[in-house]
Formats: structure tokens, C-alpha cells, sequence
């Protein structure tokens, strides 16, 4: 078979040409190495190359809402992630207690429940007292004698107001002194007999736990009812590092942007080889808190270093199945290339990636989370 020589040139421009159409614009990493290569084969839709890159349509990013900008390198404050959770503001809330024990009566407006508003001073319960039974016929005995001795001091007092001027005047009144006093013993010890503790709400609040039920036999120094105000809470943080606590000039909540944190100080004891740091939380626009004691939390503390790193979104920064922290950088008009990361929390919105990125890459701002679920 005679091929013609002057098909060479052609066929080389058409090779040329074909391999110029399969490479995508490139993509730099940090030290300026390349991360993309030429597409193996053609795909067409929402697929994930052999590569580990995404391919992803025009019209699908629209649907997606994907965007994608330049990210400048800047100088951005060093922060931390510490766990935390939600405590009881000790001026702020309160326990009811019952100091003896007995049998639980409804208040006025009933037994509350949690999550019920109460005002301080409000009475939520009654403990009626219940005296052993040898005490209590002691009680009821003495309280006989005394019914008994008041008549006969009654009578006397009659007796001696109708002798009155025959008989001193020191003698009537010591009489109805003795009457007197006969008279409150008896109403006090019969009043002990039927009597009951009222239990009072000590703050301003609502109810974060109810434990009573009406008729229940309650022992003294019970915990019955916990009152909290919603508005006042405090989250407690722990570190390793003792010496952390000079350098924190400001601290988050991770996904509570309208929560603000200031740091009350830091205890000097270790338990359970961490430090406790206590923060105030404060809603930015006031009103109650979207927090609930003993929620577990991220609290990110700012501290006075500086780092520098491209600042992003924390939605930017995804897991690969391998659960290593990626950004997705765009590299064409419809291909994005996972890029491992090393980044540092730096507010309750916002994370610096300090190795991993380049000024030439075009980073996935939105709809990262999308793309990494595309098989």
C-alpha cells in the first residue's frame, strides 16, 4: 500500500491539534507544580475522572450554585478549636430543695414541668411533713395535755376576773399570761402536726428540670426542681496547655455566628489533665440563647500570633473518603481537582489554610460539599 508523503505534515497539525483540544487549562499547586494531566477519555454529565477529578457541566454548576474566586495571601490571627459545652450560670439559676423530708403536694397553680416560665418567689410545691408514728403520738399527747391545761387556765382567768378587787391584780394578769402562752404552744404543735414547706423558685426563669410528682415521698436535701435563666449561661472550655489562657483575645462558637463568648478567667487545677476555661455567652441581639446546658460545643479562641494562609469559608473545606481535609480548585470550565490542605479554624465562619493552596488557584467557595459527592 503507497501512503503520499505530503500526508505526514497534515497528519501531524491533525495530532497536534487533537492533543491541544483533550488538555484542560492548568492548575498550580503551592510550589507551582502542576495538578491536572490530560483527560484519558471523554465523559460527558457528572461523573469523577480515573484522576480523582470531578468533571461537572456548565448547566449543572448553575443548578448547584458552585462558585469559584481567587483567594489572596494574608495575614490572618492564629486560632484554636477546643471542646466545650454548656454549664449553669451559678448567678443566674437554682436547685429547690426540700431541707425535710415528706410528701409532695401541688402548689397553687399546679406541679410545673420544664421549660415552664416562674418568677422569683413563685411557690412551685408543698412538702407536707410525715412525723414517725412514735413521735407523732407524742405530738398528739402533748397536744391533749395542752387543750386540757388552757380550759382549766381559761376557767381560772373567769374565776378571778369576777374576784377582781378582792384579789391583787398581779394575780389576774400572771393568770392570763399562763392562758397566753398555753394558748400558742397548743397552736403551735398542733400546726406542726398538719404542717407543710412551701418550695419557691430562687430566680427569675424557667423550669430546665422537673422530678416531682404529686404524692411522691421526697428525702431531704432532694434535688426537685432546677431553674435557669435562658438568657444566662456560661460554656466551659478545656486545654492542655496552661499557657494558653494569656494569649486568647477573643473566642466563637462554631456554627452559632450570633453568639458571643468573653472570658471570665481559668482555673488553676487540672482535671482529668485539662484546664477548665469559662467563658460568658451573650446573644449579639439579646433574648434567650440557642443553647441548651450541658450541649456539647467548638468554641475557636483567637489568639495574639498571626499566621499567614489564604483565607476561605469553612464550607470550602471538605473530607476525601480518605477523611483528609481537601478544597476543590477549578481547573477548566468543567473539571475540579481535590487539593489536600492544611487549615486552621479562624472564626465560627471562616478557617486560613496555611499549606496546601496557591495564589494561581481558583477555589471552590460554595458547593464544595456537592461536588465531593460525586461518584
Amino acid at each position: 500500500m503507497m501512503i503520499n508523503k505530503n500526508l505526514f505534515p497534515l497528519l501531524a497539525l491533525t495530532g497536534l491539534i487533537a492533543g491541544t483540544a483533550l488538555a484542560s487549562p492548568g492548575a498550580h499547586g503551592p510550589n507551582g507544580e502542576h495538578l491536572d494531566s490530560p483527560a484519558a477519555l471523554k465523559i460527558d454529565g457528572l461523573a469523577r475522572l480515573p484522576d480523582g477529578s470531578v468533571q461537572v457541566p456548565v448547566a449543572a454548576q448553575r443548578r448547584m450554585g458552585i462558585l469559584t474566586r481567587f483567594v489572596p495571601l494574608t495575614d490572618a490571627p492564629a486560632a484554636l478549636q477546643l471542646p466545650g459545652r454548656v454549664v449553669i450560670d451559678p448567678n443566674a439559676s437554682g436547685r429547690v430543695q426540700t431541707v425535710q423530708g415528706g410528701r409532695i403536694e401541688p402548689g397553687p397553680k399546679g406541679l410545673p414541668v420544664a421549660g415552664q416560665t416562674v418568677r422569683k418567689g413563685e411557690v412551685l410545691a408543698y412538702v407536707r411533713f410525715h412525723a414517725e408514728p412514735f413521735a407523732r403520738a407524742n405530738q398528739q399527747a402533748q397536744l391533749s395535755e395542752l387543750a386540757s391545761n388552757r380550759k382549766l387556765a381559761a376557767q381560772r382567768v373567769e374565776r378571778l376576773r369576777t374576784l377582781e378587787g378582792s384579789v391583787p391584780r398581779k394575780e389576774i394578769e400572771a393568770a392570763e399570761a399562763e392562758l397566753a402562752s398555753l394558748t400558742d404552744r397548743e397552736r403551735d404543735v398542733g400546726g406542726s402536726l398538719q404542717a407543710r414547706e412551701a418550695l419557691l423558685a430562687p430566680v427569675d426563669g424557667v423550669i430546665a428540670s422537673a422530678s416531682a410528682l404529686a404524692g411522691q415521698v421526697v428525702e431531704p436535701r432532694d434535688v426537685l426542681f432546677e431553674v435557669i435563666a435562658p438568657s444566662h449561661v456560661l460554656v466551659e472550655a478545656s486545654t492542655a496547655d496552661p499557657s494558653l489562657v494569656s494569649r486568647i483575645t477573643g473566642a466563637r462558637l462554631q456554627d452559632q455566628a450570633g453568639v458571643k463568648l468573653s472570658l471570665t478567667g481559668a482555673s488553676r487545677v487540672m482535671r482529668d489533665g485539662v484546664l477548665p476555661l469559662t467563658f460568658r455567652a451573650q446573644a449579639e441581639r439579646g433574648g434567650a440563647l440557642p443553647l441548651a446546658v450541658g450541649q456539647p460545643l467548638a468554641v475557636i479562641v483567637t489568639l495574639n500570633t498571626q499566621l499567614k494562609g489564604y483565607v476561605v469559608p469553612a464550607q470550602a473545606v471538605v473530607r476525601n473518603p480518605a477523611n483528609q481535609a481537601i478544597v476543590w480548585i477549578k481547573s477548566g470550565a468543567e473539571r475540579y481537582i481535590p487539593q489536600p490542605v492544611d487549615y486552621r479554624p479562624l472564626d465560627s465562619n471562616s478557617v486560613v489554610v496555611i499549606q496546601g493552596l496557591g495564589d494561581s488557584n481558583r477555589v471552590v467557595m460554595q458547593g464544595a460539599s456537592l461536588i465531593a459527592q460525586i461518584r
